[in-house]
C-alpha cells in the first residue's frame, strides 16, 4: 500500500436508521474536506471511491461514499468486522483508511 495515502482518524460506530440499517463511521470534515480537494478524482458514480480500511488490526476491502446530506464520506462497517473488533454503535473507534 505504499502508493497509497493514508489516513487515521478517531470516529463513532453509528447505524443507519432503518430495518436491518448499515453499521458506519463518518469521517471527521478535515479528512473527507482533504479527500474532497486532492482526490475526488478517483471518486465512482454516487461519490463511492475505493478504499482499504482497518480497525483494531482487522483490514478490509471497501468503499467510502460522500454524503451530501452530513458533508462527509462515510465508511460501512461490515458485520464480521464489527465482531472481530468489538465494536458497537456509539463507540469511539481508531479507524485507518488508505486511498
Amino acid at each position: 500500500m505504499d502508493d497509497k495515502i493514508k489516513f487515521e482518524f478517531n470516529s463513532k460506530m453509528w447505524k443507519y436508521p432503518a430495518p436491518g440499517g448499515w453499521h458506519f463511521v463518518s469521517l471527521p470534515k478535515y479528512v473527507s474536506s482533504e479527500i474532497r480537494e486532492n482526490l475526488q478524482w478517483q471518486e465512482e458514480g454516487w461519490g463511492r471511491m475505493k478504499a482499504t480500511a482497518e480497525i483494531d488490526h482487522h483490514k478490509w476491502e471497501t468503499a467510502i461514499w460522500f454524503d451530501s446530506k452530513i458533508e462527509t464520506y462515510v465508511l460501512p462497517i461490515k458485520a464480521a468486522i464489527r465482531t472481530k473488533a468489538n465494536v458497537q454503535i456509539d463507540q469511539n473507534v481508531k479507524v485507518n483508511i488508505w486511498l
